[in-house]
């Protein structure tokens, strides 16, 4: 089966579910929505071969600015807040990806919706938008002062257990454990880990790691 198919499989399945994430009133939270984008890399493949994916298999992820508000100099999927004109979750991450790496939106599958993720530190339920890049356009920081760096990391290498950790910290007093992947000098982490870790785990294509390596948040 392709990943693709893989990938549309899943957001059929996670369409009939259900729930309000944990830590947030879902009357007092903002909405926001972020697009998951795969797709197929032409010149720079995976560097580790793992056995559930192609080699060339990528996602679409962008360096946020230091300078804003939420979560500066993370790395994470495009996306931002729903806003009142947007026709949905799905129009809002498409609106928002194309802002912020300029990607020809007309060339973007959307596959489905996952059910929605609760941001407690930010006050966010995040819709992700799973898609597939059908018709691949050049993408880049279109705003620095949104996102400094745009690029594109092989699956595979993401799935690499020699690349992953287990970030601890500690906020208002409130320790707490995020997964992490260590890759090509680029360190994801917090949510946009939590969602590709819970990802991964549900299309089977984790490789079994070590979550006692352990290390502390970035700056």
């Amino acid at each position: 089966m392709s990943a693709r198919q893989q990938l549309l499989d899943l957001a059929q399945t996670s369409a009939a579910q259900t729930g309000t994430p944990r830590g947030l009133d879902p009357a007092q939270a903002r909405h926001a929505a972020v697009l998951i984008l795969f797709g197929t890399l032409d010149d720079r493949p995976a560097h580790f071969h793992a056995a559930a994916v192609p080699d060339d298999l990528d996602v679409l992820l962008v360096l946020r600015s230091g300078s804003l508000n939420d979560h500066p100099g993370q790395v994470a999927f495009p996306g931002g807040r729903i806003d009142d004109d947007d026709a949905g979750p799905v129009a809002a991450a498409l609106r928002e990806a194309r802002e912020e790496t300029g990607v020809d939106t007309t060339g973007v599958e959307v596959l489905g919706q996952l059910p929605e993720s609760g941001l407690p530190v930010s006050n966010f339920l995040v819709t992700p938008v799973l898609a597939w890049w059908a018709r691949q356009s050049p993408v880049t920081a279109v705003d620095e002062a949104e996102s400094e760096h745009v690029f594109r990391i092989p699956v595979a290498d993401l799935l690499n257990p020699a690349g992953r950790r287990s970030i601890v910290g500690r906020r208002n007093g409130v320790s707490w454990t995020t997964p992490a992947f260590l890759v090509r000098d680029v360190t994801v982490w917090g949510f946009t880990a939590m969602l590709l870790d819970g990802l991964f785990n549900d299309l089977g294509w984790t490789i079994p790691w070590d979550a006692s390596a352990q290390i502390p948040a970035p700056l």
